[in-house]
């Protein structure tokens, strides 16, 4: 149960990220002090979660060492933290398209409710199927499709295309975040084959510090010298940063190896509820019945695979 509950945490953790990038926008902040504060404290977070481990892995090595020998032991660095340069550039690489996801995502609440941002960038979950069917020259199932279907149809109806036309929505906005859900899913299939074997405290902090690099080369951090970083932006920075770069991936981490990457598909889709209850109760932007049914519908596109799947496992069981 705990790990269930991590991984519903870490999605959920996802979802008010939309509602903090608004309220900053509104004190006056631009995208590159917004992105770059979050990842400069998400960094700080992984960079301190990365030495904590360090430093448990070198005690239970001398633990292990006393025990053997029967003698105090010298200090010996374990071979689990050791991350070659290669690698750690490959995984710096690895963590660019997260930073990019960022960028997009959160220049596309300029011109649309983040009510239909975050259902904008959940659109890679189908992005994931077509990669997934491309890439192994394989036709994706009946299900994949009815999946899809279901997703097409939850999307218009929670973008509220359906309800009041799609002149009223700002065509920027609508491509910049389909294109934070293109940068993401290419997040998802970089990430899972960037050095899998070493510690995700290692890996993450790695590809945070790849992703902050390109932020600060792309918009130059002056909020770390002009003095704004000591007003409200350290706060929207530290919360921005704890909630989307640092707990989700630890708890991620924690939870999907117990439960399986298809229960934590299914719990990750806690992100768009969360993500629209806030535009709506703290935003106060109008989520009509219509388009909470279509919230509705994306869910179930989500859940429909691993549902169909248990509902086949329990029939063959039987």
């Amino acid at each position: 149960m705990k790990y269930l509950l991590a991984v519903l945490f870490g999605a959920m953790s996802y979802g008010v990220l939309s509602t903090i990038v608004v309220l900053a926008y509104g004190k006056g902040y631009v995208l590159g002090e917004v992105v770059g504060s979050q990842l400069l404290t998400g960094c700080i977070l992984a960079w301190g979660l990365a030495i904590f481990t360090k430093w448990r892995e070198r005690r239970a090595l001398r633990e292990r060492e006393r025990e053997s020998s029967g003698q105090q032991p010298a200090i010996i660095a374990p071979a689990a933290g050791k991350l070659t340069w290669k690698q750690r550039l490959l995984l710096m690489a690895a963590g660019t398209p997260t930073a990019i996801t960022g960028l997009l995502y959160y220049q596309s609440l300029r011109y649309i409710p983040a009510s239909l941002a975050i259902i904008l960038l959940f659109q890679f979950t189908w992005m994931g199927v077509l990669y997934q069917a491309v890439s192994q020259r394989k036709r994706p199932t009946g299900i994949m499709f009815l999946t899809l279907a279901v997703l097409l149809g939850g999307t218009l109806l929670a973008a509220g295309i359906l309800g009041q036309g799609a002149t009223k929505l700002n065509l920027m906005g609508i491509v910049l975040g389909i294109l934070s859900a293109v940068s993401y899913s290419l997040f998802i299939v970089v990430s899972g084959k960037a050095v899998p074997s070493v510690h995700p405290a290692y890996r993450s902090v790695w590809m945070l510090t790849g992703g902050m690099l390109l932020v600060f080369i792309l918009f130059p951090p002056y909020f770390l010298f002009n003095g704004l970083l000591w007003g409200d932006l350290l706060l929207f920075g530290f919360l921005l940063g704890l909630f989307g770069a640092f707990i989700p991936p630890v708890l991620f981490a924690v939870g999907v190896p117990h439960i399986g990457e298809g229960m934590a598909g299914i719990l990750g889709a806690a992100e768009l509820p969360v993500a629209v209850l806030l535009s709506s109760f703290i935003l106060h932007e109008q989520v009509s019945l219509l388009q909470w049914g279509g919230v509705g519908l994306v869910l179930l596109g989500v859940a429909l695979p691993e549902l169909l799947k248990s509902r086949r496992r329990s029939s063959s069981a039987h």
